[in-house]
């Protein structure tokens, strides 16, 4: 569609035909010239490579770059994870990318080389726009190149290279057009997913806390089927909506809390921080399907370094109900779904990991403290 000047947003069947942003449309045009046989081999390519690297780059950030050649370290996390890699090539979804792109931020911001760890960042919001969540983080950790790099490279993905080919006019209405249709949320859909939004496939907390809170059918996108609701309470959606939000502060304000000061952040805390930003943009984006918890990777390479270096404390009291969880979705993968089990799983995972945060960071301020303690003899 691009290659012969049509539209890239249209509606079939009710919804966008492409839902994805308009920098990604054309990053599929020139693969799309090699016929459906190159473009197919070609993704797969990507998405192995990917998946290297993001094992890859887990296994760093997890170690600080201390020696990764423990090979738990990369075959524990991927196997942990290894259903929603599936589903990334069952499905032809980039979230492996996606993962590896932010990863490699993580490594760049590490290395203080920020505008590419920036620029990274927007590539993977130009492929799918939630990772674009992450410049809060970066505003508050004030990581003010990176931030800046993030909204320049996205303003070029998204208004100048597409230009030469679509013209300013058409560029400026995809995105309008990809605006209006992608960014808005109702009792009836999150953005073009009007009978998945709500679903057992939606393991966000707005997925969550719609299906559990509200008498909607959690498996519409069936059909035909007989509607299936495991709601608890029948509230009504402003009342929803200020429970998701409240939940949505709590989160953000713990991670906050967790975080230490500039001055006693290490290559060790740095990994459980990230992890956190990884896992909270999982839980708060609107739609958070199946293949994107590959995102687990780097939680669990924590997780799996902590424990190859006995310094489990008590992040295995949090991450064992949450293997649990994740294990009973592969038993029973609708039932166990339909009630958020691969959310709370995260949800477990994260209050885990900030606990532990929380930890380093009492710790290491008693440390600080007990090295500017000078006794007068």
């Amino acid at each position: 569609q691009v290659l012969a000047g049509d539209e890239i947003y249209f509606f079939r069947a009710g919804k966008y035909d492409f839902m994805y942003p308009p920098p990604c449309a054309l990053f599929l045009t020139g693969a799309s010239l090699l016929g459906q046989g190159g473009l197919i081999f070609l993704l797969v390519a990507i998405n192995s490579v990917a998946w290297f690297y993001s094992a890859k780059l887990s296994a760093v950030l997890a170690t600080g770059g201390r020696g990764t050649t423990n090979r738990w370290l990369y075959f524990v996390p991927s196997l942990l994870v290894i259903v929603y890699i599936w589903s990334s090539y069952h499905l032809g979804q980039p979230n492996l990318v996606l993962l590896a792109l932010m990863l490699g931020a993580f490594v760049a911001l590490r290395a203080k080389r920020e505008i590419v760890g920036g620029g990274l960042i927007a590539v993977a919001a130009a492929i799918k726009a939630f990772p674009v969540l992450a410049i809060i983080y970066l505003v508050y950790r004030r990581y003010w190149k990176a931030a800046v790099s993030l909204v320049a490279t996205l303003v070029f993905l998204i208004l100048i290279l597409p230009a030469p080919f679509r013209g300013f006019e058409r560029v400026w209405g995809d995105l309008e057009k990809w605006s209006v249709g992608m960014l808005k949320y109702s009792e009836a859909t999150v953005g073009q997913r009007p009978m998945r939004s709500y679903t057992w496939k939606n393991q966000s907390l707005i997925g969550v806390s719609n299906r559990l809170l509200r008498h909607v059918d959690a498996d519409a996108a069936s059909a035909p089927h007989q509607p299936i609701y495991v709601n608890f309470a029948d509230l009504r959606f402003p009342v929803v909506n200020g429970i998701i939000f409240s939940v949505a502060l709590a989160l953000g304000m713990l991670f906050i809390a967790a975080m230490p000061r500039r001055d006693m952040r290490t290559a060790d805390s740095d990994a459980i921080e990230f992890g956190l930003l990884l896992l909270l943009m999982l839980i708060v984006t609107p739609l958070s399907f199946g293949y994107f918890y590959s995102w687990l990777m780097l939680p669990f390479a924590v997780i799996t370094q902590r424990v190859l270096v006995k310094k489990v404390s008590s992040i295995l009291w949090w991450c064992v109900p949450a293997l649990a969880l994740l294990a009973v979705g592969l038993i029973f993968p609708r039932g166990a779904q339909l009630y958020g089990n691969t959310f709370f799983a995260s949800l477990l995972l994260f209050i885990g990991l900030s606990i532990e945060l929380l930890r380093f960071r009492q710790q290491r301020g008693e440390t600080q403290l007990l090295g500017n303690f000078n006794p007068v003899s």
